[in-house]
């Protein structure tokens, strides 16, 4: 029998008994059948749309609350969903005096079984790309007219709009291929209807849907098809601390409490330490929590439920619709910590084999591995979140790989930070990156010679953790953002209609451009698949003599890093070594490809770099 539920969500207004129902969005558009949480939240947002009395009529589904909020043109309504429920339509019935409308809603049956759904991990290497800036596939949409902002395309500025889009990506797949990376995380794509553009995507104003003037949905699900294809993943970057000023719930506020400080703007201190300050004053942390972004980047209140419940549908809505193989949490400590462990776990509850990597921006491990699951730093909660990203190992690499390696500076700062992973409960998990958006290029200037990058390259593909190289490192792109952003984010060079370089061809980059991009493909292509590398266990050597030596082990394999950091040439007693090269006389070298002689005492060249594989 079909049961029908009745919900009467506002006292019906005579003077608008006649006014016409009109819905203008509706949220999520469909769902899945076979979900583990069984409670469906709709969003409908049209004028007075609260006013109406609500039904649903369909086997298995039953409509148990409709909320209104202050804002009558928000209604949120709240579905629970049997677990033998069949996919389908039914219909969501809206009656406002003598007015009526139905909405056909649509319930899909899952495609994929959600424990096969597998995220990234210390296997890949994710390849960072802005969007924006890195290939301009079709020009028709680099303004899209009918767009609130249809913000003009300068590329002379580097904070306008360029024009790159997802088919700009798809056309340099084989590219992306080809250079041996196994996963490509982009910069956020969905709608960033803002005055000037919003080009680096942070400022959301709409969570279900891709930026026109990317592609659309359709397109950004045949993009992730297509990187399936060739055995690549994709990340999805999501925004969950703060939307867009131009994004309709600011517009038409929900509720007072949709957003943190409604009230009057109040900026974030960017100071992470209220999270476990044993001292911290509440307001130091109300302002850490609930402070805001910027201006144009309201902080949204994740302790409303009706708004927690609508992000975490919608991370899940991506994953099923477009088969996202992980995520990537921007400004995660800038949220409220029991906000973010449970939609973590609510994530991993359904695809239990995905993963989150959260951007903890911390400048030393004590701040990162607090945020990782499981921290031993404070047993008392649980993030659920399994990835972190390195930002303390990324804000020294600079100076670490280009100074003179010495007893205290140089290889020795890498050697130190690699030593706080006793704080990690899970340091393979950690996110790994020389540079990304939001920092300096790890090239400030083009380099004068290729030393120095080839052993820091090296390093972050053999070490511990899941690397990350951002755009155009392969190619040497260098750049500072003390003036501008948009000074690390430049152009890829050959992505875009007029460029008189085309730096993804071998034939138009220079010598040293592709002495790199042969070096980064050379690991990268080796790397795949090595276990000794995504699961083995380290052992490494406090550089003492100048000398950075360690040990990747796993299942009988070995892989030996020899660094020296130095740019003079070092004679070596190898001695002191002999607990990892024991009864070994010779390896071959990946990168060389020769077989060198293991001896008692070594010379190395200046900036001499080894990777050994002993089998």
């Amino acid at each position: 029998m079909k049961k029908t539920t009745l919900v009467s969500c506002f006292l019906i207004v005579s003077l608008i008994t006649n006014a016409a129902i009109k819905i203008d969005r509706l949220e999520p558009a469909f769902w899945w059948t076979g979900m583990q949480n069984k409670e469906l939240q709709i969003m409908v947002y049209g004028p007075n749309i609260a006013q109406c009395e609500v039904s649903v009529e369909y086997p298995g589904i039953t409509l148990d609350r409709c909320i209104k909020l202050e804002s009558p043109n928000y209604v949120f309504l709240y579905l629970s969903l049997s677990d033998n429920l069949k996919p389908g339509h039914f219909d969501i019935h809206f009656r406002q005096g003598k007015q009526k409308i139905k909405y056909r809603y649509e319930l899909k049956a899952r495609n994929i079984n959600p424990e096969s759904r597998k995220g990234f991990n210390a296997s890949d290497v994710l390849y960072l790309i802005m969007p924006d800036r890195f290939a301009d596939g079709d020009p028709k949409t680099n303004v899209i007219p009918t767009m609130r902002f249809p913000a003009p395309i300068d590329r002379n500025d580097p904070n306008a709009r360029h024009g790159g889009d997802l088919q700009g990506i798809e056309q340099h797949l084989d590219y992306i291929q080809n250079l041996g990376v196994t996963a490509i995380w982009l910069n956020p794509v969905l709608e960033n209807d803002m005055p000037g553009g919003s080009y680096h995507g942070y400022a959301t104003t709409d969570y279900y849907k891709v930026d026109p003037r990317f592609g659309t949905n359709e397109y950004y699900k045949h993009l992730i098809e297509k990187c399936h294809q060739r055995g690549m993943k994709v990340v999805m970057d999501m925004i969950f601390n703060h939307c867009g000023s131009e994004h309709i719930w600011f517009i038409d506020r929900p509720s007072h409490d949709w957003f943190n400080f409604p009230d009057g703007y109040v900026q974030t201190s960017y100071r992470l330490t209220p999270h476990f300050d044993p001292y911290v004053s509440q307001y130091d942390k109300a302002i850490t929590e609930k402070g805001w972004f910027v201006q144009s980047m309201p902080d949204l209140n994740q302790h409303n439920p009706h708004l927690m419940k609508y992000l975490t549908q919608n991370s899940i809505w991506w994953i099923e619709y477009a088969n996202i193989d992980g995520i990537r949490m921007d400004t995660h400590p800038y949220v409220f910590f029991d906000s973010m462990s449970q939609w973590c776990a609510d994530v991993m509850k359904e695809y239990p084999n995905f993963n989150i990597v959260g951007e903890c921006w911390y400048n030393t491990e004590a701040g990162s591995a607090y945020w990782q699951k499981n921290s031993i730093l404070d047993p008392s909660r649980n993030s659920n979140l399994k990835s972190v990203m390195d930002f303390p190992l990324q804000g020294l690499v600079r100076d670490a790989f280009m100074q003179q390696t010495d007893s205290w500076n140089g290889l020795n700062k890498i050697y130190d930070r690699i030593a706080m992973d006793f704080m990690y409960p899970d340091p393979m998990s950690v996110l790994i990156f020389l540079d990304n958006h939001d920092t300096d290029r790890f090239l400030l200037n083009e380099p004068k010679n290729l030393g120095f990058f080839k052993q820091a390259i090296a390093f972050l593909l053999t070490t511990r953790g899941i690397p990350q190289i951002y755009y155009g490192t392969e190619i040497l792109m260098h750049g500072t953002k003390q003036k501008s952003d948009g000074l690390i984010r430049l152009d890829f060079p050959g992505g875009f209609p007029g460029d008189k370089v085309n730096d993804f061809l071998s034939s138009n980059r220079t010598p040293m451009q592709n002495e790199a991009f042969d070096f980064i493909k050379k690991i990268l292509q080796w790397r795949k698949g090595k276990e000794v590398i995504s699961k083995g266990k380290m052992i490494h050597y406090m550089p003492t003599n100048g000398l950075y030596v360690y040990q990747r082990e796993y299942n009988d394999k070995k892989i030996i890093i020899i660094m020296n950091g130095n740019d003079t040439t070092k004679t070596i007693s190898m001695t002191r070594y002999a607990e990892i090269l024991k009864g070994i006389k010779s390896a071959p070298d990946i990168i060389s490809g020769e077989i060198i002689t293991l001896s008692s005492e070594m010379t190395f060249a200046p900036r001499a770099l080894y990777i050994l594989e002993i089998n």
